[in-house]
């Protein structure tokens, strides 16, 4: 299958100018999954709460969950995305899977990083992973990736791609997902957005370097600090194989000497 990354430089609040900006990236390219990043169509840097409830939308009924899915109709394809999302008076940083024509699922952050815990709620729901045919996709967002149990956790429910929106700032999470692939032996998509957002007295300058990795460690497609989509065939039933020479690696884990786990 054909694994896409889109790599954006979202306009905070322009809903419609983001989506016309992955529109216009993918154009006509082909592939049968895509990842976005973490809150790609609003922007990150919210000034307060009731700011982040403005802009979220109640999934799976909103503009932006119909859009996505509409996207994958008109390509026939898959796509995770990311998303605020507003449930109540509850406020999570989300992530979507549409199908063609229609919402399959959601992803709730778990690990909150900074201001994000003043803005959102700590996610409640287990850490999914989707069967869309082609191949198994689990999800994590952004800062869940310096917590080696989400991936873990992942592979552990049959995972074959790890679908990572983000918006980083901070380093080493590309050199450290390198380990996460060989840890788990999975493909992992981390769709990161580059720019830089001026908001509420503070500036957060976002890393770009979106990438897919194999299960061997090895970096398929990377992207620099520019808008770019990036493309790469991938086998996901090499995913299924966790054995390295004679050990295996969820086999011979020894949950019973993991004290805390």
């Amino acid at each position: 299958m054909l694994l896409g990354i889109v790599q954006t430089s979202p306009h905070f609040g322009d809903k419609a100018a983001n989506r016309k900006q992955i529109e216009e990236l993918v154009g006509d390219k082909r592939a049968d999954l895509w990842v976005m990043p973490e809150l790609a169509l609003t922007g990150y840097e919210f000034k307060s709460r009731a700011e982040v409830m403005k802009l979220a939308e109640e999934i799976p009924h909103d503009d932006s969950t119909k859009w996505l899915a509409d996207f994958c109709g008109s390509r026939n394809s898959w796509a995770v995305m990311g998303l605020p999302e507003r449930d109540g008076r509850h406020a999570y940083n989300s992530a979507i899977v549409c199908g063609p024509h229609r919402y399959i699922g959601r992803y709730r952050k778990i690990h909150l990083f900074d201001k994000e815990k003043e803005r959102f709620d700590v996610g409640n729901l287990p850490f999914p992973v989707f069967d869309i045919g082609l191949a198994r996709v689990g999800l994590m967002i952004c800062f869940d990736w310096r917590f080696p149990e989400a991936a873990r956790t992942l592979t552990l429910r049959g995972a074959q791609i790890i679908a990572h929106p983000s918006n980083l700032v901070l380093p080493h999470c590309q050199k450290a997902m390198v380990t996460r692939a060989l840890e788990n032996r999975v493909y992992i998509a981390t769709a990161n957005r580059i720019g830089t957002e001026h908001r509420a007295g503070n500036t957060v300058r976002f890393t770009g370097g979106s990438q897919l990795i194999s299960p061997d460690g090895e970096l398929l497609a990377a992207a620099t600090d520019v808008t770019e989509v990036l493309i790469a065939e991938i086998q996901p039933k090499i995913a299924d194989d966790k054995n390295v020479g004679l050990n295996n690696l969820l086999k011979d884990r020894r949950p019973d000497y993991y004290e805390n786990l």
